[in-house]
């Protein structure tokens, strides 16, 4: 399926749309990795080893994956500098600080109900 490209109609936002650009952007940002990744470069510059560390679990592969689909979205920001070995900085832009907002949102929501989804799920596997 080709996605529309975004020309400000009300039809290209709406996420119950299979062809929709907002449907195609929420897939991207609404992944683990990505969300982690969010998460993890807060209000920092980091470089890739860090957020590798950062982010438990993420392999070297979907850590690339993820950084540039935040950056081909307009949510991160990558630097290379010209120094040997290359040093690549990775920040978030203004609407990616933005998207991490609501990320923290949804970190404060999960901790807030963490026990009550627990009790739930041991009583449905029960």
């Amino acid at each position: 399926m080709v996605t529309k490209q975004y020309a400000g109609s009300p039809d290209e936002a709406d996420l119950r749309r299979a062809d929709s650009l907002a449907r195609e952007i929420f897939s991207d940002v609404a992944n683990k990795w990505a969300l982690l990744i969010i998460e993890a470069l807060g209000e920092r510059t980091r470089r890739f080893g860090e957020l590798r560390d950062e982010v438990e679990g993420v392999s070297h592969k979907m850590l690339t994956q993820n950084l540039r689909m935040l950056e081909r979205n307009g949510l991160v920001e990558r630097t290379v500098h010209a120094t040997v070995p290359p040093r690549v900085d990775y920040t978030l832009t203004e609407p990616g600080r933005a998207l991490r907002r609501t990320v923290d949102l949804m970190c404060d929501w999960t901790h807030r109900y963490l026990g009550h989804i627990e009790d739930s799920r041991r009583r449905f596997d029960g």
